[in-house]
């Protein structure tokens, strides 16, 4: 006698549980990860594997310095963009003089970091998550077992301190881009002078906004390199599993920092 299969409620059921499970699964291997880089970052020297400067060095010139470009222009039009909508509401109100302060506001404690860890993720993120992977399938992690060296700290935690240093950095820097590429479409559209515009905005924030905005980029930072590293090390299934991976990575990561941001605004508005 043939069993009944399950009807679409059950498999579906079944399906959330199992993914459930998996994320959860994910979620705690994520924590020893980062236990343990933070172990090796300061107790490498004394068992006599330290964290080499140079690979951060070579960390921080892929996920940073290279990135540069593309961080700037893209913050630089959503400058622009701010800059245009604000202008756009505010003029409904004939408040149009005041852009300054909500532009300044928005970029430097929410748009800054938040495109920045976004564009991040899609970039250095996937890249980490795809070397992982294809070192996995090809046993290069096995190999580094046998030879006596800690992959954790050979290859996480380089990568992870290269992020909490550079991500900060960068948010500062495409804060600095936003609002100038901003300025200038106020110069244009207002006349309010470039000089002008910089000033009502260091007058309206102030460091503890500053702070906030780069405090949100370290963990955006921490969660791009730790979601990353997960999925890279549990690739299977050769190179269609990669490529898996590592769009898992992406998705997973920006969904992390979006979700993240949303629970910081929520716990600082209601402080």
């Amino acid at each position: 006698m043939s069993e009944t299969p399950p009807n679409l409620f059950v498999r579906t059921a079944d399906n959330v549980g199992r993914k459930t499970l998996t994320g959860i699964e994910e979620i705690g291997n994520g924590a020893p990860i980062i236990a343990q880089s933070v172990f090796w970052l300061f107790m490498g020297p004394r068992y006599g594997q330290p964290v080499r400067a140079g690979s951060v060095v070579v960390q921080m010139m892929e996920a940073g310095i290279f990135a540069i470009p593309i961080l700037v222009l893209l913050n630089a039009a959503i400058g622009v963009m701010l800059a245009i909508q604000s202008i756009y509401m505010l003029k409904i109100f004939g408040a149009e003089a005041r852009v300054t302060d909500g532009i300044g506001f928005v970029i430097v404690r929410e748009f800054g970091p938040l495109i920045t860890g976004i564009l991040i993720a899609g970039r250095t993120g996937s890249s980490l998550a795809a070397r992982l992977g294809t070192m996995r399938i090809n046993q290069e992690l096995d190999a580094l077992h046998v030879m006596g060296i800690n992959p954790v700290r050979f290859l996480v935690v380089p990568a992870l301190v290269a992020m909490v240093i550079m991500v900060p950095l960068l948010t500062f820097l495409c804060d600095v881009a936003s609002l100038l590429a901003a300025g200038l479409y106020v110069q244009i559209t207002l006349d309010i002078s470039l000089a002008a515009f910089f000033n009502q905005v260091v007058d309206v924030l102030s460091v503890g906004d500053l702070m906030h905005g780069l405090g949100k980029s370290v963990l955006f930072g921490i969660l791009i390199c730790i979601i990353g590293v997960v999925n890279g090390a549990s690739v299977t299934g050769g190179a269609e599993g990669v490529g898996k991976v590592t769009t898992r990575a992406v998705v997973q990561a920006i969904s992390a920092i979006v979700l993240t941001d949303m629970l910081i605004v929520y716990i600082a508005t209601i402080s």
